[in-house]
């Protein structure tokens, strides 16, 4: 393994990278939120979630791609250059207004949206630590949502003032201070370890062969594939199917979100210090399965029995994405960018299988029984939960 750098303090670094991580994740979250509307003015309907497929798939070549990229240029460099074509895609949005200028502005958001995460998660680990790794980890996660909680805030206020533009507008001026940040903390920033220089098909088959890596690789998989489904097909559940109004619906998707702020952390301190990750990941999958149940046998639109149903599935999904992160983390060094790459093709991918399988279940069942197959599918989460080795 590649000796690493000497490192700077990690205690004046670390609040920088939440800093930027919760700005970074407005700025993305804004137009997350509302470009299945906007693509909507477009095209119909049946065509978004085409779109959203394409650009998912663009994302997953682009991440496979990156590590070349961070090793012959560096990993402080490419992020300067995503966060440029980052911002270029949300302008790009703003201005929009064909089916073809909307298509690729949603695949270059999509794709950098994902890189530049990538280049923060690459800074973040360069200044974390063994023995608080799971803290460290799960703070980062809380600042992004906490972002990603705010903004739909944010996006609903300026679509009714204005329009769809004036909400990318925003979400590219928020890129400009980042950038302006990141351009002035360069010696703290710059990469600080030297890259594993291995191929990326090596690294994918070393992933595959490592039970760990594999294990929970496609359990992030799995909790990417439950975001996918239950993040486009519920809003449509519980307004076309049940009759509950959006002004019900925005205050319980609020409060749906609490346990991604309250969660994360408390979780990450307890992993580092009491349980393993296995047993939190387990705890957060089968929350999720009896989530998905509830779902699919509750009929009545009763407004607080969806909150808290809500509220549990996250609830499960908060624990699975902190010990995600920490468990990770925890098995990799900062230089094995290629395995780092390949965790984060579950995002996208887990998106792309979603959407794919949502088409084929509705194409022949009625929009419930997709969460009864989803419950079906996340019960093999625990066959790669009793394949990984406990950090503990």
């Amino acid at each position: 393994m590649p000796a690493a750098k000497k490192k700077p303090n990690p205690r004046r670094s670390l609040p920088l990278l939440y800093f930027l991580a919760l700005i970074l994740a407005v700025s993305s979250a804004l137009p997350a939120y509302i470009q299945s509307n906007f693509l909507s003015q477009l095209v119909s309907l049946r065509f978004v979630s085409l779109f959203f497929m394409a650009a998912n798939l663009c994302s997953v070549v682009a991440i496979i791609f990156f590590p070349d990229l961070i090793k012959k240029l560096s990993n402080y460099f490419m992020t300067k250059v995503v966060l440029i074509v980052f911002g270029i895609s949300l302008l790009s949005l703003a201005i929009s207004n064909s089916p073809l200028a909307g298509l690729l502005s949603i695949i270059l958001y999509t794709a950098t949206y994902n890189l530049i995460f990538i280049n923060l998660d690459m800074i973040v680990d360069c200044f974390s630590k063994l023995d608080n790794m799971g803290r460290t980890w799960t703070t980062y996660r809380t600042f992004i949502n906490l972002g990603w909680i705010a903004a739909p805030i944010f996006a609903a206020s300026l679509i009714k003032t204005s329009n769809y533009s004036m909400a990318f507008l925003i979400a590219a001026f928020l890129v400009l201070p980042i950038f302006l940040i990141v351009m002035s903390q360069r010696k703290r920033l710059s990469d600080q370890v030297v890259y594993s220089r291995e191929k990326i098909h090596t690294a994918i088959r070393k992933t595959w062969r490592n039970r760990n890596l594999r294990g929970i690789f496609f359990l992030a998989l799995l909790l990417s594939i439950f975001f996918s489904c239950v993040v486009i097909y519920m809003p449509i559940y519980l307004h076309v199917y049940l009759g509950l109004d959006w002004s019900v619906l925005g205050p319980i998707f609020s409060f749906m979100l609490l346990p991604f702020l309250l969660v994360e952390i408390p979780a990450g301190i307890m992993a580092d210090r009491y349980w393993g990750e296995k047993e939190m990941l387990a705890a957060g999958f089968i929350i999720i399965i009896i989530s998905l149940l509830l779902f699919f046998f509750i009929k009545q639109p009763i407004i607080w029995l969806w909150a808290t149903v809500l509220f549990l599935s996250r609830f499960g999904a908060a624990l699975i994405e902190g010990m995600r992160e920490a468990y990770f983390f925890k098995i990799v060094d900062p230089s094995d960018i290629g395995y780092i790459n390949i965790f984060r093709t579950t995002t996208p991918l887990g998106y792309l299988l979603g959407s794919a399988l949502a088409l084929l279940i509705l194409s022949y069942f009625s929009l419930p029984f997709l969460f009864l197959f989803l419950a079906l599918i996340m019960l093999s989460s625990f066959v790669f939960i009793y394949s990984i080795k406990d950090t503990k």
